[in-house]
């Protein structure tokens, strides 16, 4: 059986012998053009079918090894970081920009992170979500860093995860500005980095104790 191609953003599937590439659709906001172009490449490689990702990406499956460079060449669009140790994704809802019961911009503040951050590499693979309103659409309360908008500004979560051991993420401020926000985001990665543990942040805090990592984040 085949393995993954990390370097091309490919996934070995089922069978052993063919691949899913995913490329990188920031926020999941596209437009149809670029629909079309993924279309019209997944139809002209014989893909098996495409997939819409829980990061919000379109995944070309079932596409031969050897058509793997010629389908990102046509693409013209970076992967998504869809394995490896690092930041996975940023989902996001649609927020203020376009859900009516949005609160805040979560698709503006959810790009910045993105920017920044996607494909990162961290100790272990990382992601984030960025909801509007505490419907939580983006399912903040399960990512590495979840960023939920209330009316009074963002709360922010750490810690959290699904998988085969899933974590509800820890509170650890209220109220803040997009500023804030990112700042903060940027102490709790940094702080990640440096414990130099090779484990999702969840189980790194439940290690070193919450109120030492809010200590040691600034709080």
């Amino acid at each position: 059986m085949k393995g993954d191609i990390p370097e091309k953003g490919a996934i070995v599937q089922r069978d052993g012998e063919t691949y899913a590439i995913a490329p990188h659709i920031p926020g999941g906001i596209v437009y149809p053009k670029t629909l079309k172009k993924i279309a019209e490449i997944a139809e002209k490689y014989g893909a098996a079918a495409l997939k819409l990702t829980s990061a919000q990406r379109v995944a070309i499956v079932g596409l031969k090894e050897e058509d793997l460079d010629s389908a990102w060449a046509e693409l013209d669009m970076k992967p998504g970081a869809a394995i490896g140790l690092c930041v996975r994704s940023v989902k996001l809802c649609p927020g203020t920009t376009f859900c009516k019961r949005g609160k805040q911009d979560a698709v503006g503040l959810g790009l910045k992170l993105d920017e920044k951050y996607h494909g990162m590499q961290l100790p272990s693979k990382f992601k984030m979500a960025v909801s509007g309103c505490p419907n939580s659409c983006s399912e903040p309360i399960i990512k590495d860093v979840g960023i939920m908008g209330t009316a009074k500004g963002y709360t922010l979560t750490v810690g959290g995860s699904a998988g085969p051991s899933p974590r509800l993420g820890d509170v650890v401020a209220k109220e803040l500005s997009e500023e804030q926000v990112l700042d903060l985001v940027e102490k709790i990665i940094n702080v990640y980095k440096g414990y130099g543990k090779q484990k999702r942040l969840g189980k790194v805090i439940d290690e070193v104790g919450l109120e030492k990592f809010k200590q040691d984040i600034g709080l």
